[in-house]
């Protein structure tokens, strides 16, 4: 048995390599509770900044970013993702956290503005991530995305989508 640093490591184990070691020695159990309770302490901080620049919209009512002209209506397939990506960085740069609200898909730019109906409920959030990964679904919620449509104990599902004329397609 050999030594490395002051851990020993036996023959038949491949020898950990440096950066084994400096994860190792960089592994905090108690940064994740302080991240947590600091970002609750946060609370002067705007609700936008937690949700991921999404806000919910009643069904019928307007939104501040009334400004933006959506396509007409569409359906598609719909899933969501989250618990246990929380903490990682989604494919646009953003932390993904459990009160994180937005949705993935393949080709929309990084936050594009996009509004979703299920069941009678409606939000306006932001294309944060890249995916759906599974064959027949263009969205991925986050947890929160699906929650706010109630979309939750579904799983998946068929929900409306409308994205600014600029990004929409001709049917075809």
């Amino acid at each position: 048995m050999q030594k490395v640093g002051n851990r020993p490591w036996r023959q038949d184990q491949p020898r950990p390599g440096r950066a084994d070691l400096e994860r190792r020695r960089r592994r905090a159990p108690w940064a994740l509770p302080l991240l947590v309770a600091a970002a609750l302490t946060i609370s002067a901080a705007p609700a936008q900044g937690m949700t991921g620049g999404a806000s919910p919209v009643a069904p019928g009512g307007a939104h501040a970013a009334s400004d933006v002209a959506f396509s007409p209506m569409r359906w598609a397939g719909a899933t969501w993702y989250g618990p246990g990506l929380y903490g990682n960085h989604t494919a646009c740069g953003q932390l993904l956290l459990p009160g994180t609200i937005g949705v993935a898909h393949r080709s929309l730019p990084c936050g594009t503005t996009v509004k979703l109906v299920y069941g009678g409920r409606s939000i306006l959030t932001q294309v944060i991530d890249r995916g759906p990964y599974t064959r027949g679904n263009s969205w991925d919620l986050t947890l929160a995305a699906a929650r706010a449509l109630g979309f939750e104990e579904v799983g998946a599902d068929r929900i409306g989508y409308a994205v600014p004329l600029q990004y929409a397609r001709s049917p075809g």
